[in-house]
């Protein structure tokens, strides 16, 4: 089985909590790396919650000369903090970012100059031109707080409007949804492309409290196998690589632009994963 993604495979990073967490996601990206990815991603939590943590990160990333994309949610955030973040991107030689909405944290009570995420991809473009190039999220399974799916799609189409070069996926398990999406974004005009992201699977219980929160459907089949193993975690590993192999090759051959992993900040299951994709040898999956 051999796959090009034609430099379009991007592995998505947290900023960890402490010091050990930070040599572990070194250990990783260096791994990684191997596998000549376009870029990492570095989240930011919720209402800037992890923003020094994430500018930590990035800046690592930098100095090893790896090409980033911060992610930059605006909920809560004004005007001038937000126009801040991007000189500061901008005077580090940062030339992706990820545009989202962000959660409303917890006792926040104001939107703040930025309630929808195409106003933040409109502002971006307005303070810095193409200095960036804007990937975007998008939902082939719908937002879980959209009113209906039609609502999401406009929702969607408002943000590729607004200067959004490109999007990434919410991570799903059934590759029909990804491709409906697809049809319904080309009757609705547009045409940017949309790169599926990929959730390995390594713990069921946290997998299955991801996607509540955030609404992917885990298929039933697949939950009722991965509860029946109980705790037995290799047989869980290794059935999550076979499951998610398959969903990355049928996205592929059914042309996806490329694959964005959720890497959680390990590195196994991805170079598995792209090793079973004709990618290997370039990485240690162990």
């Amino acid at each position: 089985m051999t796959t090009d993604l034609k430099n379009n495979l991007s592995l998505e990073l947290f900023p960890p909590k402490t010091d050990a967490g930070m040599e572990k996601l070194r250990n990783s990206v260096h791994r990684l790396a191997a596998l000549r990815p376009a870029y990492f991603s570095v989240t930011y939590g919720a209402g800037g919650s992890t923003q020094e943590r994430t500018f930590e990160t990035v800046e690592w990333l930098r100095r090893e000369g790896i090409e980033t994309a911060p992610h930059l949610s605006c909920i809560g955030a004004s005007r001038e903090h937000i126009r801040e973040i991007l000189d500061h991107y901008r005077h580090q030689g940062i030339h992706r970012i990820v545009a989202l909405r962000g959660d409303m944290p917890s006792g926040m009570g104001e939107a703040g100059d930025f309630p929808y995420a195409n106003e933040l991809v409109a502002f971006i473009r307005a303070e810095t031109g193409d200095h960036f190039h804007i990937e975007v999220a998008a939902y082939p399974e719908f937002h879980p707080q959209a009113a209906d799916a039609w609502t999401d799609l406009e929702n969607f189409r408002r943000k590729v409007e607004a200067g959004a070069d490109g999007a990434i996926t919410q991570y799903f398990y059934n590759a029909d949804a990804y491709f409906h999406f697809l049809d319904d974004c080309r009757r609705l005009g547009v045409d940017i492309p949309v790169v599926p992201g990929i959730m390995p699977i390594n713990n069921y219980t946290q997998l299955a409290r991801f996607s509540d929160a955030c609404g992917a459907e885990i298929p039933r089949w697949i939950r009722r196998r991965l509860q029946a193993y109980a705790d037995d975690v290799e047989s869980i590993r290794a059935f999550g690589i076979e499951v998610v192999t398959e969903l990355c090759q049928r996205l592929l051959d059914g042309g996806a632009p490329g694959l964005h992993f959720y890497t959680m900040n390990q590195a196994g299951p991805v170079l598995r994963i792209c090793d079973n994709l004709g990618l290997g040898g370039r990485g240690t999956p162990e």
